[in-house]
């Protein structure tokens, strides 16, 4: 038995007493405190005195199916954080992305192994750990977000980039795509500078505010099921659906912040580089459908850098592209996905985009600090 999960308490909600005291028995011997119920209404009832770490939930139960219990947790805002697991017979894809879509963080066929309900239920353990570290972050911003850039000390910037490289630890165990992209926002906007038509958008300010809002990006893959984020293969339209809403959960997660100083700058640029980056010249990017200089200049420029990255990045999906590869990529992009502005004065400094990633590499977890 393990003492560490002495303290963990898994709820197991399924109408078949045999699931119940397979699932009961395994998750004791590794020493989690387990609650069973046979319904949704009798789990339920139960919350309203106790709230638990993880709920396993089966999904084909009379009355009050799993869709119905998950979605009245959802509701509830001292519930709606618990991780639920969906254990079902129900392979179809409809119901999986219905269980996803309805705030499920996993979804278990049965027959199950018991190693990778284990496994699962270990994972998403952590990860709700993790959440609750980043709100504990999100909580101190207001400390930590000052009227000005420069009166946030450094000590102050590198919690704020903790916070940045929590989210981002999901999908890249390194944490050397905020870094890199961090340094190459900065450059593109001075040399975007140069330019006369933005020489006057672009002040000391903007390059800062870039330079240290960028590694909030992608702070809304917090919000996203593992299941879809870490999957290896092509997703399907339902899941990139699902996917495409990162954007606007950063953004939300950063709003408050503004609520206390609208006139703030910095997080200003960070909640249009959350919500933004993924918007396209030519207004075929989400989530909103922006075109053109409709899109805020940051998230332009954002845009291009994160695709830069990614394209010379490693994912579970691909191989990283070369330099010359994710340049020819980026030109084919330029009046489409990208501002020719900003494609311009990438092509201006590429071979200085080429030796950043070349000196950060990502070089495994091992480098984390």
């Amino acid at each position: 038995m393990n003492n560490e999960n002495e303290h963990t308490t898994i709820m197991l909600v399924d109408d078949t007493p045999a699931n119940l005291e397979l699932l009961r028995a395994m998750l004791h011997t590794e020493g989690y405190k387990v609650l069973v119920f046979p319904s949704g209404e009798t789990a339920l009832r139960a919350l309203e005195r106790k709230e638990p770490d993880l709920i396993l939930l089966d999904i084909m139960m009379p009355e009050m199916d799993g869709f119905e219990m998950c979605g009245r947790l959802k509701r509830e805002e001292r519930l709606r954080t618990i991780p639920v697991i969906f254990i079902s017979a129900l392979d179809d894809t409809s119901s999986k992305v219905r269980a996803f879509t309805g705030g499920g963080v996993d979804y278990v066929t049965k027959p199950f192994q018991p190693e990778e309900i284990l496994a699962r239920v270990r994972t998403h353990l952590s990860l709700r750990m993790m959440r609750r570290e980043l709100e504990r972050h999100t909580l101190y911003l207001e400390e930590l977000v000052r009227e000005k850039v420069k009166e946030i000390s450094d000590s102050q910037m590198a919690t704020i980039h903790a916070m940045s490289k929590l989210a981002e630890y999901r999908d890249d165990q390194t944490g050397r795509h905020i870094e890199r992209t961090r340094e190459l926002c900065g450059m593109l906007a001075r040399k975007l500078r140069e330019n006369p038509r933005y020489a006057l958008v672009i002040d000391d300010a903007f390059v800062e505010n870039i330079y240290h809002a960028s590694p909030l990006h992608d702070i809304g893959k917090v919000g996203i099921p593992d299941a879809i984020l870490l999957k290896p293969g092509k997703l399907t339209n339902e899941e990139f659906e699902i996917i495409k809403r990162h954007p606007r959960i950063g953004a939300t997660t950063l709003s408050w912040v503004r609520s206390k100083y609208p006139q703030n700058a910095f997080i200003n640029m960070g909640i249009a580089l959350a919500l933004f980056h993924h918007e396209r010249w030519d207004g075929a990017g989400y989530p909103d459908g922006l075109a053109g200089e409709d899109i805020p200049l940051s998230a332009r420029i954002m845009a291009l850098v994160d695709v830069y990255d990614a394209l010379r990045s490693d994912r579970p999906y691909k191989e990283a592209f070369s330099h010359e590869t994710a340049c020819r990529i980026i030109r084919e992009g330029e009046g489409s996905h990208f501002d020719p502005s900003v494609v311009d004065a990438f092509f201006a400094v590429e071979q200085e985009f080429e030796k950043i990633c070349e000196h950060m590499k990502d070089e495994g977890a091992a480098d984390l600090p």
